[in-house]
């Protein structure tokens, strides 16, 4: 009988181990990205003259804000 609470208690603390690990990476990951953007400035201004558009500081401000704002929710 005392072997089912065993193999049941190794089993929810697998199951905790696994939730808690994902909410600490995931929060790692969040303040990681926020602190280091994946994408500035200059990578995107880069990235729209490759595409044959010639960007001005407005659009590449524009384009930044959305991808902050986007990023914040």
């Amino acid at each position: 009988m005392s072997w089912y609470w065993v193999v049941l208690l190794v089993i929810a603390a697998l199951v905790a181990g696994v939730a808690l690990g994902f909410f600490i990476a995931r929060k790692y990951m969040m303040k990681y990205l926020k602190e280091n953007p994946p994408i500035n400035e200059q990578m995107l201004r880069t990235l729209m003259m490759q595409m044959g558009q010639k960007p001005s500081q407005k659009k590449i401000n524009q384009m930044m804000r959305a991808m902050n704002n986007q990023m914040d929710k």
